[in-house]
């Protein structure tokens, strides 16, 4: 039987979870940011659609980008010189997470960004305002046109969604934004499922014991959380000899 969690209750194990659907792991609780916070440090992520109950996942396999063996598509750099795009951090949270709620093809198993809830969206603004949820930005002059937003847990970026609205935006903003972390000694992007997207820019497919190990090793490193604050980002640096 899947386990109903109080306000109070901790996470199951994750070996717990269920192989059909895969990873599903418990249901209930709520999306306070202590809640999140456990959950990511854990291997264990929330997705649910709007009238359901919350529903945690740690699936098996885990999809992930290995940050060091990430390689730059050709198109990004020419598609960012066409139109004179540039590149921001943690500069419009909000408007990224309302993007990507928006439908489209390119969220987890290919569905729409439906299960970006209201709800949702107000718990990863707390997320963000606490300095946990990042956001990175692809603006052509004033107007928003791709991005992606996430959770920082250790050494890990946990990648919740990303959107594009232009060719190539949201191939820019994952690029620019592995890019940005390997300088701080990032070790992965989690991507969390597979999705044909995803797996034709580069992602891999590891078990979930050793997403689970990268992970917690990753969280005893003392890293600079100061590399979120908000800024415009160099890209013409970032992906230089990419």
């Amino acid at each position: 039987m899947l386990p109903y969690l109080s306000t109070d209750s901790s996470f199951p194990s994750t070996d717990k979870a269920l192989v059909e659907p895969n990873g599903l792991l418990a249901a209930g609780a709520d999306l306070s940011c202590k809640r999140l916070i456990d959950a990511y440090s854990l291997g264990i992520f929330p997705w649910f659609s709007g009238g359901e109950p919350i529903m945690w996942w740690s699936p098996d396999p885990r999809v992930v980008f290995f940050v060091d063996q990430f390689k730059v598509h050709k198109s990004v750099v020419k598609t960012l010189n066409k139109l004179s795009l540039r590149v921001t951090l943690n500069n419009n949270f909000e408007q990224v997470i309302i993007q990507c709620s928006q439908p489209r093809k390119e969220d987890k198993g290919n569905n729409s960004g439906t299960w970006i809830t209201k709800e949702m969206i107000q718990a990863y603004l707390q997320l963000h305002r606490l300095g946990h949820a990042h956001s990175l930005e692809v603006w052509q002059q004033d107007e928003l046109v791709g991005g992606i937003y996430g959770i920082s847990s250790g050494g890990v970026f946990c990648g919740e969604s990303m959107f594009s609205r232009v060719s190539n935006g949201s191939k820019i903003a994952l690029s620019c934004l592995i890019k940005y972390i390997k300088q701080f000694h990032y070790t992965l992007v989690d991507c969390q499922v597979e999705n044909p997207h995803l797996m034709r820019l580069g992602a891999v497919s590891i078990s979930r014991k050793r997403y689970i190990d990268i992970l917690q090793s990753s969280q005893k490193l003392d890293l600079d959380q100061t590399i979120w604050r908000t800024q415009d980002l160099q890209w013409q640096n970032l992906l230089r000899n990419s």
